[in-house]
């Protein structure tokens, strides 16, 4: 695995990991075409922001491809222009009628199940078996994405995506600090933060994502990407129980109080903004005013000529490394990989022209654009070996190399409101609310809680 990289060309933007919430009447649509001879229309459901705009153009030339291709057929898109969980919030209300719930929308991967359990979700397993694309091109290991308990695919993967340290090399360097950078413990990382402190005070040292305001970020891109670098997890896959009282859930708060009270990272009340993220690297990093942080491979797209912050130094100035693991034990680096998902509405009226849509929008070109645009790791195998792709990014490598060492959250369908404590232990260490052992104490109540005490394991 490559443990640093500089970066001569231009990489992309995706989105980070956040939360997606479906809610919508139970039940399976019926098998087959409604549209024939009926209504020949679908609305798509998605995400965007001010700086996420790369759904937005893959939705809008699946659009304008499948239009043409089907004469008489029309899709409405329905962007959801929100940040985080106003996303969820969102969709949840326009899921409360049929009249306004989407046929195909954007789902996070770590969704896909409980939403599947639930009823959400149409499965797709008869659309996949006659796609030829599915079984010749898309790596196995990625449809484990789409995957219900009941061994059935109710979503399409985008891509994947790995996360590592980012950091700034001027700020390093005006710090005394060696450029490049290969921390190998997490007290490597705080060091390094307290010496951009003391050198540029008006600097931010160190960014983690942290508590509730950033939601699913704080919780996988923050605090997991600590805990997987301990002796503990968070979900014990082989007793089937979550796990509660570890040494290195209460470390891995320790190192977020260490940033925050500390005083090595934004303030709180900047840090719990949801839109925080577009500050730090729109204009955060291109003013040196940020030293590093934990991201995933997306950001750059921020800093393109045709991102909604250019700066065309970016290259010369950024540079990436793995997140280390907590004492340098073996392997020595962590990451966390997540990705997004295209399914189809349980109560879909059109179902063969909803996954029709969701064919055409993953198709090989338009996958190709949408992984290079979001700097994401590719589900397809050909699009993971066109010159196209991996002559795209000076980092695919480096984040691909990743893969070796990443982890996914638990997919059960109590994940997501174990992440909300997750986040508010976080949050409380952060404002000084809580100590770690308060904090650690009160998400341990919360998962007991959740889930009954049979299901959970002692540490």
């Amino acid at each position: 695995m490559e443990q640093r990289s500089t970066m001569r060309k231009s990489v992309l933007w995706a989105a980070p990991a956040i939360p997606f919430l479906v809610l919508a009447a139970s039940g399976c649509a019926p098998a087959g075409n409604d549209t024939e001879g009926g209504d020949k229309s679908i609305t798509v459901a998605y995400q965007t922001t001010a700086t996420y705009t790369q759904v937005d153009k893959l939705m809008k030339k699946a659009k304008e491809d499948f239009e043409e291709a089907n004469p008489g057929s029309t899709v409405e898109l329905e962007p959801i222009q929100a940040e985080e969980n106003d996303y969820a919030t969102k969709l949840a209300l326009m899921q409360r009628s049929p009249d306004t719930a989407p046929d195909v929308f954007y789902e996070d991967s770590f969704r896909v199940r409980p939403d599947a359990e639930a009823g959400y979700l149409l499965a797709l397993d008869e659309y996949l078996a006659e796609w030829e694309d599915w079984d010749s091109s898309f790596i196995d290991s990625a449809k484990q994405a789409g995957l219900g308990a009941d061994g059935k695919t109710y979503a399409v993967p985008m891509g994947t995506d790995t996360r590592a340290l980012w950091y700034n090399t001027e700020v390093f360097e005006e710090a005394g600090l060696d450029v490049p950078w290969e921390p190998k413990t997490w007290d490597d990382i705080l060091s390094a933060a307290g010496k951009i402190k003391a050198a540029i005070p008006d600097a931010v040292p160190f960014n983690i994502y942290s508590g509730t305001g950033m939601g699913e970020a704080a919780s996988m891109q923050g605090f997991e990407m600590l805990l997987y670098g301990t002796e503990d997890t968070l979900y014990d896959t082989e007793e089937g129980k979550w796990v509660v009282g570890s040494q290195g859930f209460r470390d891995s708060l320790q190192f977020i109080s260490d940033v925050y009270v500390g005083g090595l990272g934004p303030e709180v009340a900047t840090a719990l903004d949801s839109n925080y993220y577009q500050q730090l690297n729109g204009e955060g990093y291109p003013t040196n005013k940020v030293g590093a942080s934990i991201d995933g491979s997306w950001i750059a797209g921020t800093w393109l000529e045709t991102g909604p912050a250019p700066w065309p130094e970016w290259s010369e100035v950024m540079a990436v490394a793995p997140m280390p693991t907590q004492n340098g034990q073996e392997p020595g680096a962590t990451s966390m990989s997540g990705g997004w998902t295209l399914a189809v509405g349980a109560n879909t009226k059109n179902p063969d022209m909803a996954f029709d849509f969701i064919s055409t929008a993953l198709n090989k070109d338009n996958t190709l654009s949408f992984n290079k645009d979001a700097s994401q790791v590719p589900v397809r195998s050909d699009v993971a070996e066109d010159p196209s792709f991996t002559e795209s990014s000076p980092v695919s490598k480096f984040f691909s190399d990743l893969v070796e060492v990443t982890h996914y959250r638990p997919t059960t369908s109590d994940y997501p409101e174990i992440s909300g404590s997750i986040q508010q232990a976080m949050e409380a260490v952060m404002t000084g609310e809580q100590s770690v052992e308060e904090a650690a104490d009160a998400y341990d109540d919360a998962v007991r809680n959740l889930v009954g005490d049979d299901n959970v394991i002692e540490k």
